[in-house]
């Protein structure tokens, strides 16, 4: 992907490429978000198998709440803003199928070999969209930096804020 100097951009510019990397962000955090999520799912069935339990997902209601919402319930150090659902965008689509294709519905009933290609497969997706957000971080700040700077040396008007939204 070429570089662009938000110097160049419009204020407008700014403002909708940021909102759109925002938005695919958005994406790409959910979906790392659910990757991490099933990575601890098929890390306790690898450990239950180690540990001779008998092969079953083993873990109680409260625990698979808890960790679903550790993952999906938590986010960067960056301020909130409203995100819209985004189960059903082709990214997240792709990764459930990705998952359904390897198994992840019937962890219990794979072969150990089943389920270490699977945790590979989802690992692969994890780290993947980890490398796509930490790009995107970057590229999201120098736009941020690039409207507050305008905003700090007048070149925009904080009041256009209300306006364009």
């Amino acid at each position: 992907m070429t570089e662009i100097d938000p110097t160049q951009l419009t204020l407008h510019e700014l403002r909708a490429m940021r909102a759109e990397l925002q938005a695919f962000d958005d994406v790409v955090s959910y979906v790392r978000r659910v990757a991490q999520a099933r990575l601890d799912l098929v890390d306790r069935q690898l450990q239950q198998r180690m540990a001779g339990s008998p092969a079953a997902l083993g873990m109680e209601v409260p625990d698979l709440s808890n960790l679903l919402g550790r993952h999906l319930g938590g986010g960067p150090a960056r301020p909130p803003r409203p995100t819209d659902d985004v189960s059903d965008h082709p990214m997240a689509l792709e990764f459930e199928q990705l998952c359904a294709r390897y198994g992840i519905g019937s962890t219990d009933q794979l072969e150990d070999s089943e389920l270490i290609e699977l945790r590979a497969q989802i690992d692969a997706v994890e780290r993947l969209r980890s490398r796509e957000r930490h790009d995107l971080f970057a590229r999201i700040d120098a736009l941020s930096a690039e409207l507050v700077r305008r905003y700090r040396d007048g070149e925009a008007d904080v009041d256009g804020l209300f306006v364009d939204g």
